[in-house]
């Protein structure tokens, strides 16, 4: 258990995912913002302004020997993120950083191996699991031991990738960085480990389109993956129960069908999530539980090379 004395934070990186995740950590109780860094010195300038920040560094190891924190928030470039995970890593400090936590599945073992050996505690932003529709279907769902049926549906383009910017050896891994998104949804949901990959139409790197995969658990519980790559389709998933079924389309909002009945039941969206973006307050709370010795139930590095082994799988990229 970790003493009462606030939590020193500082973040690495200044896009607007570390805006993000300062508002989503500002006014926390025992939450102490230290210092940012960013190698675009006036960007983190500017979130440090915004958040009450008390430093700001262009060098990652100058920032953590001068302002010495207890917990590393980081979000950088895909490519950017073996190399910084590891120096946070050589540090005694907690790490949350966002997802993926590699640029392909080689790099995210890496860097989970790498944390197992130096014995860190490292947190992952898989903040689908603190939306509030996940949590009233989780929480739901848990209250009932029958079987789950788990349908996702997932759409990516390589062409939208490359339109907004990305580097061609991001948009090559794509499925890592941004299908993990609702393949974590299979492991959060599904109850054991996955047992079995069935790939039922694979992922064509020279001609993408549909990718379709049945996934099983050790509970007995199984899974639909459906990916529409190049086509139109929303970001969807459902969980079915012998009494209940869950449908989140958008994601952040939740519907249940009770068995028996044909009417939709909207479940009302968390106040968290209308003033922050959508799960990453509670992500932040369960983040800093975590790191005073709680169990919160914050994702980790465990479940985020789950959820990255389960991309891999599908995708046929295992022994890559």
């Amino acid at each position: 258990m970790q003493d009462r004395r606030n939590c020193r934070v500082a973040f690495v990186g200044a896009g607007g995912m570390i805006a993000e995740h300062a508002k989503a950590f500002e006014g926390l109780d025992g939450v102490e913002f230290v210092a940012i860094c960013n190698r675009t010195r006036d960007k983190a300038e500017a979130i440090a302004a915004r958040h009450g920040i008390a430093a700001v560094f262009d060098d990652l190891d100058d920032m953590l020997d001068t302002a010495k924190p207890d917990l590393v928030v980081m979000a950088v470039y895909e490519p950017a993120i073996h190399d910084v995970a590891a120096r946070i890593l050589e540090r005694p400090v907690a790490l949350f950083m966002e997802k993926p936590i590699g640029l392909d599945l080689a790099e995210a073992r890496a860097v989970h191996a790498l944390a197992r050996q130096k014995g860190r505690q490292v947190w992952v932003g898989l903040n689908r699991r603190t939306l509030g529709s996940t949590q009233a279907a989780l929480a739901d769902l848990a209250e009932n031991a029958g079987p789950r049926f788990i349908e996702v549906q997932d759409q990516q383009s390589l062409e939208t990738a490359r339109v907004i910017g990305h580097a061609e050896t991001v948009v090559q891994n794509w499925m890592y960085a941004n299908s993990i998104h609702l393949v974590d949804y299979l492991v959060a949901f599904g109850r054991g480990e996955v047992s079995d990959v069935t790939v039922l139409q694979p992922w064509n790197a020279e001609d993408p389109g549909v990718v379709l995969a049945h996934v099983r658990f050790s509970s007995g519980d199984t899974g639909v993956y459906r990916g529409i790559w190049n086509g139109p389709g929303p970001w969807a998933c459902t969980v079915s129960a012998p009494h209940r079924r869950w449908e989140m389309r958008p994601l952040e909002r939740a519907v249940f069908q009770n068995a028996g009945e044909r009417s939709l039941n909207e479940v009302a969206a968390t106040e968290a999530d209308q003033s922050y973006k959508p799960g990453f307050r509670l992500q932040a709370e369960r983040v800093l539980g975590a790191w005073q010795g709680r169990d919160t139930g914050a994702a980790t590095i465990d479940d985020a090379l789950r959820s990255t082994e389960l991309v891999a799988r599908i995708y046929g990229l295992s022994d890559r």
